[in-house]
């Protein structure tokens, strides 16, 4: 059954970048292994070809009686609908375009008419746009259920408009049972925001079965790296709330003492919008609600216990959880290594095995602060990674923790390098702006 799953998810959800090879410190190339997916996945094969096919024909939308003009409107405004249809929203929920999860979160912190609560383990994203707007933290208890107890007190003790939550943590991958928290919410006069930036790109969500009322994510963490993210929600707060920018394409009329504001979603999209950037997520959603989501839970599933389960053989792995009870999680995985700081062991596995994973304190300090620890490592899988992939680094830690490395590495400026460093187009003393990128 695993076979036939990898089989699945590589032919019908094939990445750009599975056949890179990159320079090694010691000499020679290697295939590279992309366990960032959690920062920035790969596009899509479909993402990069729907691109390329409407590149010709990109043009103003909303705006122009030519040709170029009339299909780059309709394949984006067509973008709403595929947006729609993968998280089969509901009739009263109105599909937004914006940068990123970020981006969503901040409009949206805009509209809403009251408090917001929220947890201290939630990405910086879901957590700071909502400090000038009557933020209520709730500290997480160290299990699921009395967390949802300290949620529900908190919610019942005061009234509160809204409950932001995240979908799937981004530093542990782990799940929180959404419908349940939905309910929750809704029973408590308060309305609920999932922050699904980590959630949407490896589980499908249903808005009408769960009862989520706003769900943002970003199309870079969808397989659509081309700076367009997405806010889903019921229209009500967003039409009756300012425009997030003031300008063209967020009004019906406009004169020299006022305007009248569109209604959502052209009262939120002012100015000219990433018309490729939302052609490319619409062709990321397409392709995953072409894929059937059992198969591709249980092929993450796969390839994420072959992780955990090899990193329990490499010494001095200490994993990091959240809660023992989490109802399920998606495929991240974070973890320390005794006697490594996590920089250089991120430095050393791209280095030396062309690994690349993540390390530091992933946007989410106060949970790092929670859970203890400084900095960690974190592996992230998705549709391109392959058993050999955990196989790879699974080998490379088990090297390093056995015999160490076999280059020098040295800080500069908070981040380890490689001294020397050899590989072609990167220095050890980064300088933004001092030379043209050359690779």
């Amino acid at each position: 059954m695993p076979a036939v799953l990898d089989q699945t998810c590589t032919a019908l959800a094939r990445v750009s970048g599975c056949d890179l090879r990159v320079p090694l410190v010691q000499g020679g190339t290697r295939t590279y292994a992309n366990f960032d997916y959690a920062a920035s996945a790969p596009a899509l094969a479909q993402v990069t070809d729907r691109v390329t096919e409407l590149l010709p024909l990109y043009a103003s939308v909303h705006r122009g009686a030519g040709y170029a003009s009339r299909v780059s409107t309709e394949c984006y405004e067509a973008a709403r609908g595929s947006v729609t249809r993968l998280l089969n929203a509901a009739d009263d929920q109105v599909v937004v375009f914006t940068r990123n999860t970020t981006d969503s979160l901040n409009l949206l912190a805009g509209c809403v008419p009251g408090d917001t609560v929220v947890l201290d383990i939630e990405h910086h994203a879901n957590l700071l746009p909502w400090t000038r707007h009557g933020r209520r933290v709730v500290p997480a208890a160290d299990t699921v259920e009395e967390t949802i107890r300290r949620l529900v007190a908190e919610l019942c003790a005061k009234p509160a408009a809204l409950l932001a939550i995240t979908g799937a943590s981004n530093v542990t991958g782990e799940v929180l049972p959404l419908q349940r928290l939905a309910a929750v919410a809704h029973q408590c006069g308060a309305r609920i925001l999932v922050d699904a930036a980590q959630l949407a790109p490896h589980r499908r969500i249903d808005l009408q079965a769960t009862g989520i009322d706003y769900l943002a994510f970003s199309g870079h963490k969808l397989y659509a790296p081309f700076g367009a993210g997405v806010l889903v929600g019921r229209r009500d707060w967003l039409d009756a709330a300012a425009p997030y920018l003031a300008g063209g394409g967020a009004v019906t009329e406009v004169t020299t003492t006022g305007a009248q504001w569109a209604p959502a979603p052209q009262r939120h999209e002012a100015g000219s919008p990433n018309v490729l950037g939302v052609a490319a997520l619409a062709a990321a959603c397409d392709t995953l609600a072409a894929l059937d989501p059992q198969a591709v839970a249980d092929h993450e599933r796969t390839l994420a216990d072959r992780l955990r389960s090899g990193l329990k053989t490499v010494a001095g792995v200490r994993f990091l959880q959240i809660w023992p009870d989490s109802p399920d999680s998606v495929g991240i995985v974070a973890f320390t290594v005794d006697g490594f700081e996590p920089g250089r062991v991120a430095a050393y596995l791209s280095a030396e095995h062309a690994i690349g994973v993540r390390d530091g304190r992933f946007c989410a300090h106060p949970l790092l602060a929670k859970l203890g620890i400084p900095a960690a490592l974190r592996a992230s899988i998705g549709l391109g990674t392959t058993p050999t992939d955990i196989d790879r680094l699974i080998a490379a830690l088990t090297t390093l923790t056995t015999q160490g490395p076999t280059w020098n590495y040295t800080t500069t400026n908070g981040q380890w390098n490689p001294t020397p460093e050899t590989r072609p187009g990167l220095t050890t003393t980064p300088t933004p702006g001092a030379a043209p990128c050359t690779f």
